[in-house]
Order: C-alpha cells, then sequence, then structure tokens
C-alpha cells in the first residue's frame, strides 16, 4: 500500500528519470522495494522505540555543556507535530516516531539530571566530623566498613553545601551498626573521582545521579551520634528493618558455611559481597564466571522459575485444581510475589532491581496470555527502564544485559520458528535432557559473543575459555545452587535450614573449583588495547540491526559489525600520559609499550592505563622498564624526536624550558617558559584533570604536531564535571595544535601574579581526588557482568 502511493508520487515528478520496462523509475522501484521490506517487518517496530529512546538520551550525555531545560523539550512538540502529519501507519509515521522518542529520551534525561541535581564537594577536605543516618552497611573482607551516610552535617561546611550522601571507607568495623542509625565520624573526604584518562569511566557521573557527593575514609569507626536531633525517615526505618533481616540471614549461613564457601552463598542469598576474597573475585573473574557472584538476571530468573515452576507442579498433581482454576497463572503471580520478596532480601541494588522488573515483564506476559520470552517484552522492559533511570544507559551492566537478553531472544525466536515449521520439536525425556545442555552450550556461546565488544571496550580484557567455565558452572547454578538457596530461605524461619545449606554449599565448592581451575589454564585471559569509540559503536548499530530486523536485509548489520571490527585495532594511542597530580608520567617507548615514572599512590591510576594500553604488565614492570635518564634535578625521555623533559627541582626548570620540545612540571608555569612547543603545569592538571598528549612527526619538511585531549575536555561542562572556580582555559583547550605556535599551556590566569605565594593548604586542596578501586574500578562490580547471563 505505501509502496505504491510512494512509487505514484516519484512517476508524476521524475519525467525524466530512468524508467523500467513498467514505466516505474529505478528510483520509486528502489523506495518501493525499501517499503515493501519496512512493510512487512512492521511486527518488529516496537522493538525500535527503546533504541531511538536510548539515542536520545546518548544525545544529551554527549553534549559538550549542559544545555538548559527548554532548550531540552523544544524538540519534543516538533517531532511530535512531524509525527502527527504524517498518516498513521506509514513508513513516515514510523520513522516520525523514533524522532518523537528520541526527543523524549533527550527531555527524560535533563529532566532526571535536574531532579537529582544535589550539592557535591567542591574541594578535599581533612578529617572533618561527619554526622548523618546509616543507609547502608557494606563489610569489607580485609578489614573495616564502607557506609553510606545520608548526611545532616559536615563541619566547616554551610547547611546549603552539603551534599545528599557521602561514602566513608572505615579502617574498623563497628559492631551492630544498621542502616537508620544516626552516626559520627571524623573522615577526609573529597568530591567523587572523574576518568583516570580521557574517555574512561567516570564514577562521579554515576556517583551525581545516585545524590553521591563525597567520598572518604576514616581511620577510626563510625560512633553512634547520642545527640542526633532528629529521627530518620520513614524509608530509612523500612530499609533499617530490611537490613536487620539480611543481617540475620546472612549470619545463619556463614555460620553454616564457614570461609569462601559461606561468603559466597552469602553474597547469592544476601547480595552482601564484602567477605568474598580478592583471589576468589580473580579467579571467577579470569574464568567468565564473575557474573555468578552477584544476584542479578541469572539468579532473579532462576529464583523466580523455580517458584513459578515448583507452584505449577504442585497445583497439577491436584487434578480438581488444575482442570477448573488457571494455575499458570496462579505460578506467575506466585512467581512475581517471589522474585519481589528476594529483591527485598537481596539487598535492592540497581542490577537487581532492573532484573526483577524484567522478570515480572515476563510472568505478566504470562498472565495475559502472551508469550513469555519475546522481544516485544524485551523492548518494553528496556523502554521502562530507560525512562524511569535515563541515567542506566551509561551502566555497563545495562549495556550488556540487554546485549545477551537481545541476542539470545533473537535466537530462540529464530530457532523455535524453525523447528515448528519443520514439525522437528524433539520429544522424549533422552531428547529433552540432551535439549537442556545443548541449549546450555548455545545460550553460553551467544552470551559470550554478544558481550565481547561490551567487555573489550570497557574492560580490556577478554575471557577465552568463560565457555567452557559457563558449561561446567552453570547446571551447577541452576539444578544445585539455587534451588537450594530458595530452600534455605523457606525453612530458615523453622530453622531447619542446615540441610538446604549443605547442598548449596556443595554446589559453590564445585563451582569455585571449576573458577580456580579454569583460570589457572593458559590463555585463560588476553588483554586488548582500548578501541575508538566509533568503532564500538559500529558494532554496536550493527548487531542491533541484524537481531531486530528478521528478513534478509538484516545482513547489512553484519557488514557494519564486521566493519567496526576491522577499524577497532587502529585507535591511535597517547604518546605521552600526564596524572591528575602531575607526578605521574608515562611515554611511549620504542617497542611501543608504556614506561612509567613511580609516583606515591598512583597504583591504580597506572594499572588504568596499562589496561587501556592492552598491556599486561605490573606497575613494577612498566616503572622499572628503560624510557627516562633521571638525576635528582629532574627526568627526560625522547618520544618520536621530541625531548620530554619533567623537572623536579627549581634549578632545572630554566634549562629545560629552553632546551625540551615537551616540558611537564608540578608547579606554575614560569612567565618566561615559552620556548617549550608544549608545556603541562601544576594548574593544568589539577584544574583539567589527566592530559594524553599525541605527538605526529615532522614530515616532508613541517615540524612535529602536539595534540592534547584532557579529562575535562571529554568530558565537558556538565553537572558533575565542574571545573574549580579558579579554573578557567585561556592559552587554549585540548585537541590543539602545537605545531606552529609557542607554548601551549592551560594555566590559571593569574598564576603568574599570585600562584607562587599561593600556600601550601590552597595547594593541597586543589589535588584531584585519587581514584579509589572499590569506586572507580567498574571491574570490582560483579553486577555489572551478571545480566548478560
Amino acid at each position: 500500500m505505501t509502496s505504491v502511493a510512494v512509487a505514484g508520487v516519484d512517476e508524476g515528478r521524475g519525467g525524466g528519470a530512468d524508467r523500467s520496462p513498467g514505466g516505474r523509475s529505478l528510483l520509486a522501484l528502489r523506495i518501493g522495494t525499501v517499503s515493501d521490506w519496512l512493510e512487512s517487518e512492521r511486527p518488529a517496530w516496537f522493538s525500535w522505540l527503546p533504541v531511538a529512546l536510548g539515542a536520545g538520551i546518548a544525545g544529551y550525555f554527549a553534549l559538550p555543556r549542559e544545555p538548559g531545560l527548554w532548550a531540552a523539550l523544544a524538540p519534543l512538540p516538533v517531532a511530535t507535530v512531524v509525527w502527527l502529519s504524517c498518516r498513521r501507519g506509514s513508513i513516515l509515521a514510523m520513522l516520525a516516531g523514533l524522532l518523537v522518542a528520541a526527543s523524549v529520551g533527550l527531555a527524560l534525561a535533563k529532566i532526571r539530571s535536574d531532579r537529582v541535581a544535589a550539592p557535591v564537594l567542591e574541594r578535599r577536605m581533612g578529617l572533618v566530623e561527619v554526622r548523618g543516618f546509616v543507609e547502608l552497611v557494606e563489610p569489607r573482607q580485609t578489614r573495616g566498613e564502607r557506609l553510606t551516610l545520608r548526611v545532616t552535617s559536615i563541619e566547616g561546611l554551610a547547611a546549603e553545601k552539603l551534599p545528599r550522601r557521602v561514602r566513608i571507607r572505615t579502617m574498623s568495623a563497628s559492631a551492630g551498626l544498621k542502616p537508620g542509625d544516626a552516626v559520627k565520624v571524623k573522615a577526609t573526604l573529597a568530591p567523587p573521582s572523574g576518568p583516570v584518562l580521557p574517555g574512561g569511566y567516570d564514577f562521579a557521573r554515576g556517583a551525581y545521579f545516585q545524590g553521591l557527593g563525597g567520598i572518604g575514609y576514616a581511620l577510626t569507626r563510625a560512633e553512634i551520634d547520642t545527640k542526633a536531633g532528629s529521627t530518620a525517615s520513614a524509608l530509612l526505618q523500612w530499609q533499617a528493618a530490611v537490613a536487620r533481616l539480611r543481617q540475620e540471614i546472612g549470619a545463619r549461613v556463614t555460620a553454616s558455611l564457614p570461609g569462601q564457601t559461606g561468603a559466597i552463598a552469602n553474597a547469592l542469598i544476601t547480595g552482601e559481597r564484602g567477605g568474598i576474597s580478592a583471589a576468589t573475585n580473580e579467579a571467577f573473574r579470569d574464568s567468565g564466571l564473575f557474573h555468578m557472584l552477584s544476584i542479578s538476571g541469572l539468579h532473579m530468573a532462576i529464583m523466580g522459575g523455580a517458584v513459578f515452576y515448583a507452584l505449577r507442579f504442585a497445583f497439577a498433581l491436584v487434578p480438581s485444581v488444575a482442570l477448573r482454576y488457571p494455575i499458570k497463572k496462579w505460578a506467575a503471580v506466585a512467581a512475581i510475589i517471589a522474585s519481589f520478596a528476594y529483591l527485598m532480601i537481596s539487598g535492592a541494588a540497581f542490577a537487581t532491581v532492573r532484573s526483577a522488573l524484567t522478570i515480572t515483564i515476563m510472568f505478566l506476559a504470562i498472565l495475559l496470555d502472551r508469550p513469555a520470552i519475546a522481544m516485544r517484552n524485551v523492548a518494553l522492559a528496556a523502554l521502562i527502564i530507560l525512562m524511569i533511570w535515563p541515567e542506566s544507559l551509561n551502566d555497563v551492566g545495562f549495556q550488556m544485559s540487554f546485549a545477551a537478553v537481545v541476542s539470545l531472544v533473537a535466537c530462540y525466536e529464530d530457532l523455535r520458528h524453525r523447528l515448528l515449521v519443520r514439525n522437528a520439536w524433539p520429544e522424549g525425556a533422552l531428547s529433552n535432557i540432551g535439549l537442556f545442555f545443548a541449549g546450555i552450550v548455545l545460550s553460553t556461546l551467544i552470551a559470550s559473543i554478544a558481550v565481547g565488544p561490551f567487555a573489550a571496550y570497557y574492560f580490556h580484557k577478554g575471557q577465552q575459555l568463560a565457555i567452557v567455565a559457563n558449561v561446567i558452572a552453570t547446571p551447577i547454578c541452576n539444578l544445585i545452587i539455587m534451588p537450594a538457596a530458595l530452600g534455605a530461605l523457606v525453612l530458615m524461619p523453622l530453622g531447619l535450614e542446615g540441610l538446604a545449606l549443605a547442598i548449596m554449599g556443595f554446589g559453590v565448592n564445585l563451582t569455585i573449583a571449576c573458577a580456580e581451575w579454569v583460570a589457572a589454564l593458559p590463555g585463560a585471559t588476553t588483554r586488548i588495547a582500548a578501541i575508538a569509540p566509533h568503532a564500538f559503536l559500529m558494532m554496536v548499530s550493527g548487531g542491533l540491526w541484524f537481531l531486530l530486523w528478521h528478513q534478509r536485509p538484516r545482513l547489512l548489520g553484519l557488514a557494519l559489525l564486521l566493519a567496526g571490527i576491522a577499524l577497532a585495532p587502529f585507535t591511535p594511542r597517547p604518546d605521552i600520559l600526564v596524572g591528575r597530580d602531575g607526578r605521574l608520567i608515562a611515554v611511549r617507548a620504542g617497542d611501543a609499550s608504556l614506561v612509567a615514572l613511580a609516583a606515591p599512590q598512583s597504583g591504580f591510576e597506572l594499572s588504568r592505563w596499562l589496561d587501556h594500553d592492552g598491556d599486561g604488565r605490573s606497575q613494577k614492570e612498566a616503572v622499572a622498564a628503560p624510557g627516562f635518564r633521571c638525576d635528582a634535578a629532574g627526568c627526560t625521555a625522547k618520544v618520536r624526536g621530541l625531548i620530554v623533559a619533567h623537572p623536579r627541582h627549581a634549578s632545572a626548570i630554566a634549562e629545560d624550558c629552553t632546551r625540551a620540545d615537551i616540558v611537564l612540571m608540578t608547579v606554575p608555569q614560569p612567565k618566561g617558559c615559552t620556548a617549550p612547543k608544549a608545556v603541562v603545569d601544576f594548574f593544568a592538571v589539577r584544574a583539567r584533570g589527566t592530559h594524553a598528549l599525541y605527538v605526529a612527526p615532522a614530515d616532508q619538511g613541517r615540524p612535529p604536531r602536539i595534540r592534547i585531549e584532557t579529562v575535562a575536555d571529554s568530558r565537558g561542562d556538565r553537572p558533575w564535571s565542574r571545573l574549580p572556580w579558579w579554573a578557567t582555559a585561556r592559552d587554549g583547550a585540548a585537541n590543539h595544535d602545537a605545531g606552529q605556535r609557542g607554548a601551549v599551556a592551560i594555566r590559571h590566569p593569574r598564576s603568574r601574579l599570585w600562584a607562587f605565594a599561593a600556600t601550601p593548604e590552597f595547594l593541597a586542596s586543589q589535588q584531584l581526588p585519587r581514584a579509589d578501586i572499590e569506586d572507580a574500578d567498574p571491574l570490582a562490580d560483579p553486577a555489572i557482568l551478571d545480566d548478560a547471563w
């Protein structure tokens, strides 16, 4: 219908165009063919709504500056008018609808950003008294605990500048501390840390949407605040009641199952992972089983599915009930209730909430007599999550989760269609058992392929033997661990959970043995260098095109995906990296590997640089590698024919400013230091974070060119990435070309007048917060990886 109308319009306008034997222009034929194809794909149109919504949200986060509210809302009425002007049900209406969805995404992201806005610490604050109500207590495996506090006061900070909440790592645990308690603690606080290199993981952005305005540490334990003038809110009181229940359940689990077995069992029941050791985490990570340590998609599906099938089987045993009542729907309602209860017991982390919402939609489909596993349900779940929490689009767990689920559902629907059309669905017990294990192997393979680009892009690491580990561990989790966990929860009120926990512990021990065995095999992991954003976007776009459509044009998606893979290895890597305090410096040696200068408290930052480079060496090896020549006055190195100098003493600054091409200093740039092609000084790194310098060597008479990228330039001017009050860029910003001009630096505008007279306290306060591995490393949280399985 649509193709005829389009062809008619083209015929009337294209009198001079080439025509086919039938009299229609070739352009009209092509448009008609595309229209016919899109018309035949009408059932898949809905699946593109969350993609368009996500595109609008991504557009908001990609803006270099924060838009005004009306500017973010303006595209929506325009897109709506265009949509309303199109004939309903036409191809143009579909495209206009996607435009409306993208405009809604932009508007929702802006509204959400304004709604969660709260003060963030502007500077580092040393040893101040913090008072507030405990929202979350997270025991640590080594010592102490991590507290999230709803702040009521911070010493030396006005009420209007108080963050909504702060997170503090204490070195000593406080016995019996629970959510809802009013506490006080002496802590050192700092703003949430930003990326450790341009384009890296931005912890501060995630903290902004959590209302987390500060992070820090305390050397002493938190104390109950007996002088608290107010009581906890009703929500905190509810959280306290749930927390006490979780603590009691966890204590009974660890009493029955000591050691790492109990720590993992506790993590799978209550969501508390603090007792899992670093060695166990590393074994599960390297084997590709890290997702099993967090309650999320896999465990929520098993728990809800176990309740659904168990109750449906029990009802079926009573013919008078099974023949008269919709027992399938009864079981679905019970599964929804059980999933919500499990959500509460597990701590209601964001990944768990997302999984519970997705599984609830699946069971609601059963109540409405719709297929539970369908691409429409997956799209609906993504649509709801993005509309409520637009920032979840940036969450690695969200991306990997839906990448895996979309891939699995697409393959499942295609396989089901083929088997039903050929009437080849297997029958018999042995066939179903074989189908079960074949499904595990196939699902593991599909999920591994689907999340591979995300693991490479975000984590720069691949688990080559993840399929082997998951083929062994997934049946153990499905058939032993989670059913036993459900049995333990059911029997715990009666005090009879011992046998169920023993069975669960047996399954956990088998999984630990599997993880350690696979992680120790040669070639279990591989390092992957950073991938350019445009190559990653091509992979994701190609994958979506291939999975969401059903007919032959979907193969174009494979071409786009392969093109992204082909471009991935050609991502440029920085030749020089300067850390956020100016002391940590790395240069690219002749063998293309990084050589670093050691700096205090910079281990995490250097390890992330090596990961970004796809370098499996340790920090000590990177520091010990040849490349720098150092003496008491400073260090020098050669990069692509240019001399790089790092003066450590005032006596070396004058000489370095005269002889070196690039000067990296930890003090403000002197007025006369203009000869170098590029200068990065004290205020540059403290205002704009890590600097990445790219050197293009001299070519055909052209002098070497230096391009500088900074963390501040990659983040933009957004609510979660405000520059210090004193910081402005006068001499240029990142991405500038230093080849044809004098020294390039980003300095404080008055640094020549008063920088050297600044007090030590001021200089110390301007040091950017050091990245905490528990905060700034997405690999530290297995919930990110869990939904992919």
